[in-house]
C-alpha cells in the first residue's frame, strides 16, 4: 500500500502534540481522499456487500439497488446528482467510499482489436484488449500487476508479480472502455496479465459485480476465466461459480514438456490437473476449454498430438490451438501452418473437438501471450 509522506508526517506530529488534533485530522482526510489508499473504492463493492453496508449505517437495504442503478445502469458517478438518495446518506457514502478511476494512458488499434494501457492510482500499469467477434464484443481483462506463474512463452510472465488488482481496478477496465467507445461489451475473458486464481477473491467479486442483475447484468455464460492450472482454485471455483466458463492453459501433453515451459506443472502434475477437471465437469456439467499454444519443435509434433488425444479422450472439452505470437524478448518460434493443420487433423480423427484460434492484435502486441503493460 502506498503511503504519502505528508500523511506519515502528520500522524507522527499528532503523537508528539495532541493539541493539534483537529488540524491534523483535516490533513489526514484530505490525503485520504486524494490518494484513495485507506477508503474502499465503491466499485469494489458487490451488491450484497452494499446491502450490508447500508444496514450497518442504519439505512435500508434497497439503497443498494438505487446506488447500483446509478453506477452501472445510468453510469452516473456524482453523488450530488443521485436525487433519490437522502443527503445524510450521501454524506456518509462520501465519507466511507472513494469514487476514483484508473486512467487510460494509451489506446492502440489493429483489425478488430483495440488495446488499452491503464495507469493505476499507485503508478503501476496494466493492459486490456477489446476484440470484435461475429458473436459480440469481448474484453480481455487483467487481474494482476505482473504474474508469478513464469510461463516461459509469455511476456506477462517476464513481469514478476507486483500486486493483485483490487476488484475496482478490474471493474473499471470495463467501465472506461465502454465509455470511451460508446459500446456494450457482451463477453469477458479473464485472460490478461496475471493468474486469476492467484487473486481469487477479487476476481470472484468482479464476476459478482458484472453479473448482478441490479447492475451490468452480464450473463455468467458470457464470462470465461483462464487458469494455468492451480488445482485448489479450480476446486473452489466449481463450487462458487458453476455457470462461468473455465479455460485451462495446458500447452503440453505430458509433464516432461510442461515442466519446461510452465513451472506451475511442478506444483500440480498433469494427472492431478486432469482429475480435478473431471470433477469440475461432473459437478457443473460445463465443457472445459484447453488452450494449447503451438511452439515450433517444442510441443507441436505429431506424437504430441496423439498423446494429447489420449490424455483428453472421454473428457467433455475442446482444444483451442493457438498459433504462437512471437516477441522480441522470448526465443520460442511459431509452428508453421502445415504443422498446425497436421496437429489439428490428428485431434479431429481421434474424436477431440478442436479449433484454431483466430489471430487478434499481433501488430500492436495485443495477442495471446504478448501483454506486458510496457511504456510507449
Amino acid at each position: 500500500m502506498y503511503h504519502h509522506p505528508l500523511l506519515i508526517l502528520t500522524i507522527n506530529c499528532y503523537f508528539v502534540n495532541i493539541i493539534y488534533f483537529k488540524i491534523l485530522s483535516i490533513s489526514v482526510i484530505i490525503i485520504y481522499r486524494n490518494y484513495g489508499d485507506f477508503m474502499k473504492n465503491i466499485f469494489s463493492e458487490t451488491y450484497e456487500s452494499l446491502e450490508n453496508y447500508f444496514l450497518s449505517i442504519g439505512d435500508k437495504k434497497f439503497r443498494a439497488t438505487q446506488l447500483y442503478d446509478f453506477l452501472y445502469k445510468k453510469r452516473i458517478y456524482n453523488l450530488n446528482v443521485m436525487n433519490n438518495i437522502p443527503n445524510t446518506v450521501k454524506d456518509k457514502i462520501h465519507e466511507d467510499y472513494d469514487f476514483s478511476f484508473i486512467k487510460i494512458l494509451k489506446k492502440q488499434e489493429d483489425i478488430d482489436v483495440k488495446k488499452y494501457l491503464f495507469e493505476l492510482n499507485d503508478g503501476n500499469r496494466i493492459e486490456s484488449v477489446l476484440m470484435y467477434h461475429n458473436y459480440g464484443i469481448s474484453l480481455c481483462v487483467s487481474s494482476q500487476v505482473g504474474c508469478n506463474m513464469g510461463c516461459k512463452f509469455c511476456e506477462s510472465g517476464r513481469l514478476k508479480k507486483v500486486r493483485n488488482l483490487e476488484t475496482y481496478e478490474i471493474v473499471e477496465q470495463l467501465l472506461l472502455i465502454e465509455k470511451d467507445l460508446g459500446i456494450h461489451i457482451t463477453h469477458i475473458v479473464v485472460m490478461g496479465i496475471g493468474e486469476p486464481f492467484d487473486n481469487y477473491d477479487n476476481v470472484m467479486n468482479f464476476i459478482r459485480i458484472v453479473t448482478s442483475n441490479k447492475g451490468i447484468d452480464l450473463g455468467s455464460r458470457h464470462i470465461t476465466v483462464s487458469t494455468c492450472g492451480i488445482v485448489p482454485g479450480i476446486e473452489k471455483f466449481m463450487n462458487d461459480f458453476n455457470q462461468v466458463n473455465l479455460a485451462i492453459s495446458l500447452h503440453a501433453p505430458n509433464d516432461e514438456i510442461r515442466n519446461k515451459i510452465m513451472p506451475i506443472s511442478k506444483a500440480y502434475k498433469l494427472d492431478e490437473l486432469i482429475n480435478v477437471i473431471k470433477k469440475y465437469i461432473k459437478k457443473t456439467n460445463r465443457r472445459v476449454t484447453f488452450e494449447y499454444i503451438m511452439l515450433d519443435g517444442v510441443n507441436d509434433s505429431l506424437e504430441c498430438a496423439k498423446e494429447l488425444s489420449s490424455l483428453l479422450k472421454g473428457i467433455n472439452c475442446y482444444v483451442n490451438l493457438i498459433p504462437y505470437n512471437e516477441t522480441e524478448n522470448i526465443q520460442f518460434k511459431r509452428s508453421n501452418k502445415v504443422q498446425i493443420l497436421a496437429f489439428y487433423d490428428i485431434l479431429k480423427k481421434n474424436g477431440i473437438a478442436v479449433t484454431i484460434r483466430k489471430e487478434f492484435g499481433g501488430k500492436v502486441d495485443a495477442a495471446c501471450g504478448q501483454l506486458r503493460a510496457k511504456s510507449y
